[in-house]
């Protein structure tokens, strides 16, 4: 089900869809592939949000920055100096983040309207990315397929093609607050990591030196406790890259009972705990669970690597399961 969201500056309409299945509601614009709202239930049955979003699509674009529940491309998170080599040649990007690309550039993903069509419980959406956009290269064709499983878990299939060599990095920008709107911050909810290490950055947030073991330190999330403040790093998944889902963190909030899985096909997770959203959010009141490779992997051959090439397809693949207990 689809109805008008509203209208872009240049006269291009905005629709809002609807899915539902098994207790839980989402809701998606074609503007960024946002997921603008998911509502299930507590542990008894009081169904409400469990991500941060706007009302209506002013509130998306006056206050782009969080990427509230936006597909993110071409490259989620960051590209040192906004520039990478491929193939002996150096592609210089859009420094949004000065002086590093962030989320694919100004104009990223999260920033285009998107063309939607129904699937069997979900959506399809897709767009072709040209040549040069923000900087990449390759004219690459993406499909973003969302979906609602039997059990009303939220699954996200990104594909992409290329007609010349390119990097690829696609992720949901969700911030999740399991209490619901007017619970206030999220840092009281319990996060539990399957990740032995994580990638120490430097003052812009770029990955320094290799991945380091969480023992001992605040990164460690192995056991389950409060996720607290102070997060905007990836955490190199135990299980590396994977051809099907595998579970690697849950998120519960003790309050509501509402439990939060995530499974990927990704070797990264970047937790990032929403310090600093500004009004109207409090401070740490989502946290965002971004599914990805390494950030700056395109700079960095000793990590997995982020390349598509002409012939071959990406695919990421990640599921946000909910129940309560």
């Amino acid at each position: 089900m689809s109805e008008h969201f509203g209208t872009l500056s240049d006269g291009t309409p905005v629709y809002r869809w609807t899915l539902e299945r098994a207790g839980t509601r989402v809701r998606v614009l074609s503007y960024g592939g946002i997921v603008q709202s998911v509502e299930v239930p507590d542990r008894d049955g009081r169904t409400a949000n469990v991500v941060l979003g706007f009302a209506d699509l002013e509130g998306y674009l006056a206050y782009p920055e969080p990427y509230l529940g936006a597909l993110i491309g071409r490259y989620a998170n960051r590209i040192a100096h906004a520039r990478f080599p491929l193939d002996g040649v150096t592609y210089a990007l859009e420094p949004n983040n000065d002086p590093n690309s962030l989320h694919g550039g100004a104009r990223g993903f999260d920033k285009r309207v998107w063309e939607v069509e129904p699937v069997e419980h979900g959506l399809r959406l897709s767009r072709v990315s040209p040549h040069g956009e923000e900087g990449f290269p390759g004219r690459l064709q993406v499909t973003a397929t969302y979906s609602l499983d039997a059990s009303g878990a939220l699954r996200f299939v990104y594909e992409a093609v290329t007609d010349a060599p390119t990097v690829v990095n696609l992720t949901n920008h969700s911030y999740f607050n399991l209490g619901g709107p007017g619970s206030g911050a999220a840092s009281g909810h319990e996060l539990r990591l399957a990740a032995a290490r994580y990638t120490p950055v430097d003052g812009d947030l770029i990955p320094a030196g290799e991945p380091a073991a969480v023992t001992g330190t605040r990164f460690d999330f192995r056991t389950a406790r409060k996720t607290g403040s102070g997060y905007d790093h990836n955490f190199v998944l135990d299980k590396g890259v994977t051809a099907v889902p595998e579970e690697v963190a849950e998120l519960h909030d003790p309050a509501s009972g509402r439990v939060l899985t995530v499974a990927t096909t990704e070797p990264g997770l970047q937790v990032y705990t929403a310090d600093h959203l500004g009004e109207p959010f409090v401070p740490c009141e989502g946290v965002a669970l971004e599914t990805q490779h390494f950030p700056d992997s395109p700079n960095r051959p000793d990590f997995p690597g982020t390349e598509l090439r002409p012939g071959g397809r990406y695919r990421s693949e990640t599921v946000y399961g909910f129940s309560a207990r």
